[in-house]
């Protein structure tokens, strides 16, 4: 590299050459170096350096516009878009008047020798080879012990269960978009599987249930990723060698082979945000051919895999950012060439909006609307939504079911929070703990079903039973002072001025008195939102507050989990503070009176968009409601480059059948090494262009490369990384990978140019061709030799630990944070 980089400085000057007769410039004495390096075999190397493979011919006698200081989109392979626009209208037909015959025949007379129709059949046939070579070893290393180990390993516990869950049709609630578990499912489904198997936690053993077909659709797609790195790379470089290295750094990281061979939501996120990838990188290509039907094919295909990736994960978003940057340099170059007219600048911008846009939101749309009409059966997900949701869930006490319409005192109700994932008003036996507010009973929020959710409403000032026959109903009016007495302990729902346990300012709620016999702390009034005093309070549509009247109070819950003393359960408290915000707002949901008449349901189930609009406040809550628990292991984004630390899937003890996701850490350095790199020599090309600097041919081609097709792997890398420190919840290991995959790709075309400039250095062709095979061979064997090394990691292991001298582990233990 040091050689190279010096060689372009000192070729370099401020200003362009002055002009020389044809065939005596700067080309001529660059002519005798060019060499074939493996690459594309269509064209000398002089184009190939030169990225011409996608650029259309220019036809004789057309005036061709080059446009300094203009750099193409941030897409695309190599310049294949048209820094070389032929220009027509009235001014390319003067300018082809105005060339003589000799410089109109030129660049046909420059022009390569096509070969031969047997040699092109060769070459294509060489080129399919290829790829299906890399294809077969990516699905050899991937499906390569699948089956082991027969137990549940890590997440498999959650993703499991969930396409269980689809099986079975039960409902639930998960933080994720829906479409990765319906494929996990789905592909259960086909291969046998029944649903039966409970996947309760790690080490339970599968036994006689078919679990190969889901792990088998998780290797499949992961497997896909390393031939759809190989095309991305090949289209942006147009050097198989470049493809070839990024194929091997990703077939021989044993981290993506661990995630691939799970059932887990990471192959699936990784397959569609590379698809997307490849198929930006297609369309890009294809941008000589607007509106032709490979164009349309490529433009709909991102937008498809654009759905799936965010369908899976909203992490997928970054793909979306991705592409989106893509689509916007794209348009602003189509509005920039003046040879365009604004009606096809139109079209074009109605494309992408149809494609990139409208379709995968149609799409992504559509994931949901299957999502809710499979799940149609009550499960352990109801809770985490509004009473009107639940209300159309089979199996749920509120599905076609019939209640008292008004709310009258002696009726056993529970109270639902209006906020998203924040449950039901809860009580039971167990008291602060010391030091805790007074010791007195515990009251929460539960996001499920419960006994302990039942409350008796009564009247403040007496303790008669509002159910005797022989007292008539009295109805809860807004305003009125009321009791809440907790059915299964018979206390009342209390507040004082002692300090919440979680929230400084805020009171502490609990449960007091004896058979509901308390005292003057126990006693709310009861306010419906936007009512007028006196107006009754009806179930289900009612929006209260509760207030109490001694502190002036109102009570709410913090969403914040309590300790394991309070059982994960959610903080509820008194707030001094009196704006209405969902956390203080309440409705009742069960209301159960036998001295009332009953009304039907069905009229408060929600349509669709209200739907589809409460589950995405739902998961985005429960997103960043994800905190660590105790001796729960996490990670910081810092630690993911350096493969700082791994994660156990399987296994703790020397007895155990272990498997650690960890990185290749050959590879994993190289690509951190090869960013380093790419940013000192994208910087000094990026100046050298800039202060235009005369750069030989060879040297102009390679930049073009680097800068345009690195800069948008650089681009993805960074989009896919460093969105995650900003981040509050809690972060894992296995995050890291999408952004693994862009640095892959960048390792492998920065060291294929590296070399080839290192070759063009040399005065020898010889020893250039020989510099440059031996370099791209040591990378192949290296990161083959090191997966030789820790393949163990994720085909498993047997025996003493790593940090015990006498395993087979203890010399490839290079961190003492490796725990395996």
């Amino acid at each position: 590299m040091l050689c190279a980089t010096s060689r372009l400085l000192a070729a370099g000057t401020a200003t362009a050459p002055p002009a020389q007769p044809r065939g005596r410039g700067p080309g001529a004495r660059c002519r005798r170096r060019e060499l074939h390096f493996p690459g594309h075999p269509e064209l000398p190397p002089g184009d190939f350096l030169l990225g011409r493979l996608a650029r259309p011919s220019v036809p004789a006698g057309r005036r061709v516009t080059l446009r300094r200081g203009r750099m193409p989109p941030a897409v695309g392979g190599g310049p294949a878009r048209s820094e070389l626009r032929p220009r027509r209208g009235r001014a390319g037909i003067e300018a082809a008047g105005a060339v003589g015959p000799d410089v109109a025949a030129e660049p046909a007379a420059r022009s390569p020798k096509r070969p031969a129709r047997g040699s092109r059949c060769i070459e294509a046939a060489g080129r399919w080879t290829l790829l299906t070579l890399v294809t077969l070893l990516s699905f050899a290393t991937r499906f390569h012990r699948l089956d082991e180990p027969r137990h549940i390993c890590w997440d498999e516990t959650h993703f499991g269960k969930m396409g269980s869950y689809y099986i079975n049709r039960t409902f639930f609630f998960d933080v994720h978009p829906p479409l990765g578990k319906m494929l996990i499912g789905l592909a259960g489904y086909l291969s046998g599987y029944d649903g039966t198997f409970l996947f309760q936690k790690p080490g339970d053993k599968y036994e006689h249930h078919n679990y190969m077909g889901m792990r088998g659709f998780c290797a499949f797609l992961g497997s896909l990723l390393v031939p759809f790195a190989y095309l991305t790379v090949l289209e942006l470089s147009k050097s198989f060698p470049a493809a070839l290295l990024t194929a091997a750094l990703l077939t021989f990281d044993t981290g993506c082979l661990t995630l691939s061979q799970y059932i887990l939501l990471d192959p699936i996120l990784m397959f569609f945000i590379m698809a997307a990838m490849l198929s930006m990188v297609k369309y890009n290509s294809c941008a000589n051919r607007p509106f032709s039907a490979p164009w349309w094919f490529w433009l709909s295909l991102t937008g498809i895999n654009l759905a799936g990736a965010l369908g899976v994960k909203f992490v997928g978003l970054f793909i979306i950012l991705q592409v989106g940057w893509n689509t916007i340099s794209d348009l602003w170059h189509l509005f920039g060439d003046l040879s365009l007219s604004v009606v096809t600048v139109g079209k074009h911008l109605t494309a992408r909006i149809l494609c990139l846009i409208a379709l995968p939101l149609t799409l992504y749309t559509a994931t949901y609307a299957i999502h809710f009409m499979v799940l149609n059966k009550s499960g352990p997900g109801d809770g985490f939504f509004s009473s009107a949701f639940q209300a159309r869930l089979s199996g749920n006490n509120l599905h076609n079911a019939s209640i008292p319409e008004h709310l009258a005192y002696g009726s056993v109700i529970t109270v639902k929070n209006l906020r998203m994932a924040i449950g039901y008003l809860h009580s039971h036996r167990h008291l602060y703990p010391e030091g805790i507010g007074a010791r007195q009973q515990q009251v929460t929020t539960y996001l499920h079903k419960d006994y302990n959710n039942l409350w008796i409403i009564k009247k403040h000032n007496t303790n008669a039973d509002p159910l005797d026959p022989s007292i008539p109903v009295e109805f809860v009016r807004h305003g009125d002072i009321v009791r809440l007495e907790h059915k299964e302990t018979s206390r009342n729902l209390h507040s004082h001025y002692h300090e919440a346990p979680l929230t400084r300012k805020h009171y502490q709620v609990t449960g007091y008195g004896i058979n509901g016999t308390g005292d003057s702390n126990d006693f709310w009034r009861i306010e419906v939102i936007n009512r007028k005093f006196g107006n009754r309070i009806k179930v289900l549509r009612s929006r209260i507050r509760l207030i109490h009247l001694v502190t002036g109070c109102v009570l709410g819950s913090s969403g914040k989990v309590l300790p394991k003393w309070g059982w994960e359960q959610l903080e509820v408290t008194c707030t001094p503070y009196l704006k209405e915000t969902l956390n203080s707002i309440w409705n009742v949901e069960d209301h159960i009176n036998p001295k009332l008449p009953n009304i039907s349901l069905d009229v408060l189930q929600p349509t669709f968009p209200e739907i589809l609009l409460e589950s995405h406040m739902v998961m985005i809550r429960g997103n960043n409601g994800l905190k660590p628990k105790d001796n729960e292991f996490t990670s910081k984004p810092w630690h993911w480059p350096i493969n700082y630390q791994g994660l156990r899937f399987s296994g703790i003890n020397d007895t155990d059948f272990r498997v650690y996701l960890l990185g290749n850490p050959v590879i994993w350095w190289l690509n951190l090494l090869s960013i380093a790199l790419y940013l000192l020599l994208g910087s000094i090309i990026a100046v050298a262009v800039q202060r235009g600097t005369h750069l030989p041919a060879e040297v102009k081609g390679l930049s073009q490369v680097l800068l345009q097709g690195g800069g948008q792997l650089l681009l993805g890398w960074m989009l896919h990384y460093f969105p995650f420190f900003l981040m509050g919840r809690i972060l894992y290991f296995h995050h890291y990978f999408p952004a693994m995959l862009f640095s892959s790709m960048l390792t492998g075309i920065l060291w294929d140019t590296l070399l080839r400039l290192c070759a063009w250095s040399l005065a020898s062709s010889f020893l250039a061709r020989g510099v440059y095979m031996v370099g791209i061979l040591s990378l192949l064997l290296g990161t083959a030799y090191s997966f030789y090394l820790f393949h163990p990691l994720a085909y498993g292991m047997v025996g003493p630990l790593a940090q015990d001298p006498g395993s087979p582990m203890a010399g490839l233990r290079w961190l003492e944070s490796w725990d395996f």
